[in-house]
């Protein structure tokens, strides 16, 4: 195998795939490293760590085709640091690969494509396609509220619910709840899955500004993401998932109506004197058309006050103020609505107060409060 490329295109499209090799040593050296597949002037390259896998190509001259297996770590390392515009890797049959760019020269030990793990073959089924912006803006309001460890692994992800016309996400963990849903264009069969928190992460990375669309193909056990030049596949998540629409209050015995961006700066102010070692929460009581929020530490106490339109009962009530924060952070309105029933129940958050069915409002965070001493 012999092949000549821009360096900078091949050390942006190796580091994008070396996020797909395990990063830990294991008995399978191949999964920590790049699967290199040059043929026909592409440069094929694949990284999979046995449940997630990245694929993509670059433009390259090929004078003989041929793989090879490169540690991920070695290879993008000497990438990142090629003198010259253009790098060249050659393999020859005991599979030692020289890489030159410049007047640099380095020679290291591959491995066969044969010892490569295969990827899994996702394919058939009616494709999901999904505007770029969308999936990452839809992804990025529902990831914070997955768990990050759980008894339940299928929490660790967020929950896909495809419909015709309709796109549903929702993850969860102990403490908060997210749903998302957006009208797309599809026409297939109703489908319902769980992608991993991780594989996600990376596709909205890859979806960068310049993705117009992401194509998902779904099988029973797998999934396959196709952006621009990349693709990247994952297991899915299985188990049961918790029955969210139960778990979601339908009346409010509290509605307040408030400003986004100046509760969000209230909450940020009272939570100065919370810090990692210094624990709390914010006190926030919700009466007379007024918001006044509060934090008690071992260093000292804070208040704060804001006007907001208030309809119902008056309730006092505690937030843990990183989970309330990473709701309202990702609210995409002037103005959200507060729901609530009383101090032990949980605080629910979307974006109007129509008539709209609670779980298919275009947003809903639901944040469980705290016990207050």
């Amino acid at each position: 195998m012999k092949f000549t490329c821009i360096s900078n295109v091949l050390s942006e499209a190796c580091a994008n795939v070396q996020r797909a090799t395990s990063a830990k040593s294991t008995n399978l050296p191949t999964i920590e490293g790049i699967l290199i597949k040059a043929e026909k002037d592409r440069i094929m390259l694949t990284g999979y760590d046995l449940e997630f896998g990245i694929i993509t190509s670059v433009e390259g001259t090929v004078e003989s085709a041929g793989s090879v297996i490169l540690n991920a770590k070695i290879l993008c390392d000497i990438l990142r640091n090629t003198p010259d515009e253009i790098v060249s890797i050659e393999c020859d049959d005991r599979l030692i690969c020289k890489i030159k760019s410049g007047d640099s020269e380095f020679s290291i030990m591959g491995f066969s494509e044969s010892d490569y793990p295969e990827l899994p073959k996702v394919s058939g089924g009616f494709p999901i396609v999904i505007e770029g912006e969308l999936i990452k803006d839809m992804v990025k309001k529902t990831i914070f509220a997955a768990a990050e460890n759980d008894s339940k692994v299928i929490h660790t992800g967020v929950r896909f619910e495809v419909t015709q016309g309709n796109v549903r996400l929702v993850a969860v963990d102990g403490y908060k709840l997210a749903i998302r849903n957006e009208k797309i264009d599809y026409s297939g069969e109703e489908k319902t899955f769980v992608v991993p928190k991780k594989t996600l992460n990376e596709v909205i990375k890859l979806i960068g500004d310049k993705v117009e669309t992401v194509s998902m193909i779904v099988a029973q056990r797998h999934i396959l993401f196709e952006c621009d030049e990349y693709v990247i596949i994952s297991r899915l998540l299985e188990g049961e998932f918790l029955s969210y629409k139960s778990a979601i209050p339908t009346t409010a015995k509290t509605e307040v109506k408030i400003n986004t961006r100046k509760i969000i700066s209230s909450i940020e102010r009272t939570s100065l004197i919370i810090t990692e070692r210094v624990k709390s929460f914010v006190r926030c009581i919700f009466d007379n058309d007024s918001v006044r929020i509060s934090s008690t530490t071992a260093l000292g106490t804070a208040n704060d006050r804001m006007i907001a339109e208030l309809s119902g009962e008056r309730v006092e009530i505690g937030f843990n103020n990183k989970y309330l924060l990473d709701a309202l952070k990702v609210c995409d309105t002037d103005e959200v609505y507060f729901r609530m029933n009383g101090a032990t129940s949980p605080l629910i958050i979307v974006p109007d107060n129509d008539n709209t069915l609670i779980y298919e409002k275009s947003f809903l965070f639901m944040v469980l409060p705290v016990r207050m001493n």
